[in-house]
């Protein structure tokens, strides 16, 4: 089945940004977290982490809850989005401390070079126009050894694969989020096409494998 991109890449519409925050993630996020832990193995997270495309920092501030020592900058091109944001840091203070939420489009001159222990990224890579701008985004941010993992959707072969997939997890969801979820199954990348971009971008010591049955990640650790 051929890519087809979305609409629009920016959930900038409240009423989206609301569907997705009080939507349920937390099967997909944990998923993240895991692998993300992994790969950092038993030293554990700690540093400066970069998240591309945080959203409502969901998952930053559960890594901030997890590891003490791990300051977090989070960015988001959605201005919605980074407003729920806000208000889950204030909620948390003591744990918030440690996130800047960033409003920034990739590619990003704010970011500073390798400068980052680990460079996250949870269900952007399908909104990008360009693939190329997340991976050198990530190859020029990631300090060496960096840990990275990059999670998002991965492509059906087919539409009836896809409708089943919204039937299956976005049955009892708002109209807007199956609307949505379903885009964005079709804009999704596969396997083949992120192998092919990891080796474009010189990122052949990371790895990518299937992680669910509507999950791709890329996984590893950068040369030192």
């Amino acid at each position: 089945m051929e890519r087809v991109p979305e609409p629009e890449e920016l959930m900038n519409d409240i009423e989206q940004a609301l569907a997705y925050a009080r939507a349920d993630f937390s099967e997909a996020n944990q998923l993240f977290i895991t692998l993300l832990e992994d790969i950092a193995g038993n030293d554990g997270l700690s540093g400066a982490l970069l998240d591309l495309g945080c959203g409502p920092a969901d998952i930053p501030l559960e890594l901030a809850r997890r590891h003490p020592q791990l300051r977090i900058d989070a960015l988001d091109g959605a201005a919605a989005m980074l407003d729920l944001a806000r208000q889950h840091l204030d909620e948390d203070e003591q744990v918030g401390s440690r996130i800047r939420l960033m409003c920034e489009y990739l590619p990003c001159p704010a970011l500073q070079h390798n400068s980052y222990q680990s460079v996250a990224s949870n269900s952007l890579l399908h909104h990008m126009a360009d693939p190329a701008v997340l991976w050198q985004t990530i190859k020029e941010c990631a300090a060496p050894g960096a840990h990275v993992v990059v999670m998002d959707l991965m492509r059906p072969h087919s539409e009836l694969a896809v409708d089943a997939l919204v039937e299956t997890y976005a049955l009892n969801e708002p109209d807007v989020l199956r609307r949505d979820f379903r885009n964005s199954l079709f804009a999704a990348y596969s396997l083949d096409e992120v192998a092919q971009q990891l080796t474009d971008a010189g990122l052949d010591s990371l790895s990518i494998a299937g992680v669910s049955d509507r999950h791709l990640a890329v996984t590893g650790t950068l040369p030192a």
